[in-house]
């Protein structure tokens, strides 16, 4: 068995590698940047907003900041390696090896969810001390943080392959992942905002993903956790899919 897919075994360990020996700049600095938040954005609003839905507000904030992190990471890391890989032309000897698609993509992918989830695990020990989060529902937990691995390292996947320039992965993460995550309800439930903008939100694929997450730590959610669970599988699979047909067909992977 482990003969057989050695290949696999080797690039997901680069893969690893690359996150582990910078780990200062990938898993340290994003776990310090959101604990910031959680300390200025829960002793500034918590002062003014003591609960959000019957949770402290301090509470309230780390699910969604533990989900923003995540799915950085994941994307972030896959992206640049990825597009790192065919400029260095190094992904050529990868698809060269005798390796099967899905080894190449899975290879590819288990970086960034090594790191998102390194990140998650650190911010949570970070978080317990200071605002003793719970964990309502760990199998929900559980299944929310593998769909945003699958979804941002399988993204970060697609666009480190189509990016022409190191600014393109960059600019969907700045441009789109970010905005959308912040718009989410990571700070505030949208229960809050007014029509129209309570329903434009629910046209936000990263307001599901952020609402299964908390659900699984607070017991608590705008909506259904079924319905966000099921939002979010779609998109890692329509994620995974489009991954994988890349490499079926070697689209933009050969030139």
């Amino acid at each position: 068995m482990v003969e057989r897919h050695r290949g696999l075994l080797w690039l997901s360990a680069r893969e690893v590698l690359r996150v582990a020996k910078l780990w200062t700049q990938t898993i340290a600095a994003p776990i310090l940047a959101s604990f910031l938040f959680i300390v200025v954005f829960g002793l500034s609003l918590g002062a003014r907003i003591k609960q959000v839905h019957g949770v402290q507000y301090d509470v309230f904030i780390v699910p969604g900041l533990i989900t923003m992190a995540m799915v950085q990471a994941a994307y972030s890391n896959n992206s640049s390696s990825v597009f790192q890989a065919r400029f260095d032309r190094y992904l050529h000897d990868v698809l060269a090896a005798p390796m099967r698609n899905w080894e190449v993509n899975l290879g590819l992918s288990l970086g960034g969810a090594v790191r998102a989830l390194a990140i998650a695990v650190g911010l949570l020990l970070l978080a317990l001390p200071v605002t003793s989060v719970p964990i309502h529902h760990p199998l929900e937990l559980v299944a929310a943080v593998v769909l945003a691995l699958v979804l941002f390292s399988s993204l970060g996947v697609v666009v480190g392959i189509y990016a022409e320039t190191f600014d393109h992965h960059t600019f969907v993460n700045n441009i789109v992942i970010l905005p959308l995550t912040f718009l989410g309800g990571v700070f505030y439930s949208i229960d809050r905002l007014p029509s129209p903008w309570h329903e434009i939100s629910h046209a936000n694929p990263i307001f599901y993903l952020i609402n299964a997450v908390r659900w699984g730590f607070l017991g608590t959610s705008d909506v259904s956790v079924a319905l966000s669970l099921g939002v979010t599988a779609a998109l890692a699979a329509a994620a995974v899919a489009w991954s994988s047909w890349l490499f079926a067909t070697g689209r933009r992977l050969k030139a």
